[in-house]
């Protein structure tokens, strides 16, 4: 098939989503109590539906008023016994695939369940909208003329007793359909490659010479690919390697430390949109050109619920549906899904920019933040002073992790950041002044405790050799695919492991 007409064809198909997605924008609260009364039919004969009588629950509160929220150490025991070859315990079709979290640099990798429905209703629908919206939005798109370079996971699917297990974009590669499979590079066969190094080469390789429009990664180890692509080809710019391409999907670390570093390598003709999707479900995506908020999906067959952070923990915790939130407060993100996941926490928190419609931009995590001293630094304030630190000093970073050092004695503590510059600043010194300010500018709290020094001192930035971040994750077998540096830390355990790599 000629790669105009299948431009023609599949912008044609997509399109007819608009519809769809204009009616949830415009009735998203009844969307969602629908999408939560369909979840609980669907379980209600399971185990766990039973459990809790699914069947007379009619309303949000009697939801609420039954099922406990949870986690997934609390949930495990359900999971694991799924994974055991177990059927019908929280949801209703056969359970076989189980995403393996490869996102945090914990060693004990956490199982989520996917179902067949989540597959095709959530995961690959949400890759369909990323699509759609991005060609409603750009009317002269010529995406599909070529093939979307794909950089996913490199941990390859694992059979046990009938059920399979690897990151989620290997789940995804394994069942991609047709179309899809039309439009992508490298093949499958390289997209799981289990070692970085070979797979960076394989993908060069093989992707060089094809007409790219389109990429999908994780940014910084997109960065790594396309530099190693510049490098190959004796190239300045990945324009000149790929002249059609026109868009890259990005997601998984905020994207705003590594912006400079793409629009050095593009030409200003390439589009970023964000994607906002986990082991657990897709969520959110940017639905206009040069956007930094993300539109809530809500007919992916997810319930959503929320907990303000200021509360989260406390005896004053409390959840609320998509009907009571408001703008611009930090909100942790609970969870129910066609994957059979109740009132589960996903660990991430958000903020609402609009409620109509419901958009949010992500503002980090229930565990990525630092909280030594009462300051309450959460992911938002340090991406936000950080990049504009960095636009000040006209630099550029490669990763970069932060956590508290406790003085002894009468000594105040402060923050220490490694943190791994493209090229380190002449005057680190003011570098770091710059950045203690624009920390303080931003977060309140943390400005209260910087008082005179009283609570806390200056930060202090350690500058990391090349490649330091890198042979930590090499040593872990952590590298590419969805795998990132947790930005923030409330202990000193990883900064104090990184640093052994100086």
């Amino acid at each position: 098939m000629p790669f105009s007409f299948l431009n023609t064809v599949m912008s044609w198909f997509l399109k007819k989503r608009i519809h769809q997605i204009e009616l949830f924008k415009k009735y998203p609260i009844e969307v969602q109590n629908e999408t939560l009364m369909s979840l609980l039919n669907s379980a209600k004969n399971t185990e766990f539906g039973e459990k809790y009588d699914f069947k007379s629950i009619k309303n949000y509160k009697e939801f609420t008023n039954r099922i406990p929220i949870t986690n997934y150490e609390n949930f495990y025991p359900l999971i694991e016994r799924s994974i055991k070859g177990e059927q019908n315990i929280f949801w209703n079709e056969q359970i076989k695939w189980f995403a393996q979290s490869s996102g945090t640099t914990n060693s004990k990798s956490k199982f989520i369940p996917v179902s067949s429905e989540t597959l095709d209703k959530c995961h690959f629908q949400g890759g369909k909208d990323a699509l759609c919206l991005y060609i409603n939005n750009n009317v002269n798109s010529n995406l599909f003329s070529g093939k979307s370079l794909r950089l996913g996971g490199s941990r390859k699917l694992y059979e046990n007793n009938n059920n399979y297990f690897g990151d989620l974009s290997a789940i995804l590669i394994d069942n991609l359909p047709i179309w899809a499979e039309m439009i992508s590079t490298p093949n499958n066969q390289i997209s799981l490659i289990d070692k970085w190094d070979e797979k960076i080469n394989a993908v060069i390789k093989n992707t060089i010479n094809e007409n790219v429009t389109s990429l999908a990664g994780v940014p910084s180890w997109m960065l790594t690919l396309l530099n190693n692509v510049l490098y190959e080809t004796k190239k300045t710019n990945i324009n000149e390697v790929w002249p059609n391409l026109e868009v890259y999907f990005h997601g998984g670390v905020n994207f705003s430390p590594y912006r400079q570093e793409f629009n050095k390598i593009f030409s200003n003709n390439v589009n970023y949109y964000e994607t906002y999707n986990a082991s657990e479900g897709f969520f959110a995506l940017q639905d206009s050109n040069d956007s930094n908020e993300l539109l809530l999906m809500l007919d992916y067959g997810i319930f959503y619920e929320f907990i303000e952070m200021n509360y989260y923990g406390t005896p004053d915790e409390k959840a609320i549906n998509l009907s009571q939130v408001k703008t611009g407060i930090n909100y942790v993100m609970i969870i129910s899904t066609n994957s059979g996941l109740w009132r589960y926490k996903i660990g991430d928190t958000v903020k609402f920019t609009s409620t109509f419609p419901f958009r949010i931009k992500i503002s980090g995590r229930t565990k990525n933040f630092i909280n030594a001293f009462g300051e309450e630094l959460i992911i938002e304030n340090a991406e936000t002073a950080l990049e504009k630190t960095l636009s000040i000093n006209k630099l550029n970073i490669v990763e970069y992790t932060a956590a508290p050092y406790f003085m002894k004695g009468k000594s105040s503590g402060f923050h220490q950041w490694l943190i791994e510059f493209k090229t380190p600043p002449k005057d680190l010194n003011k570098f770091k002044k710059d950045l203690d300010i624009n920390l303080q500018n931003t977060n309140t709290d943390y400005k209260a405790k910087r008082f005179k020094n009283i609570t806390m001192s200056e930060i202090e930035i350690i500058v990391a050799r090349k490649n330091q971040f890198y042979d930590w994750l090499k040593e872990k077998k952590k590298l590419g695919g969805q795998n990132k540096i947790p930005r923030l830390c409330n202990d000193r355990k990883l900064i104090e492991e990184l640093l052994t790599y100086s």
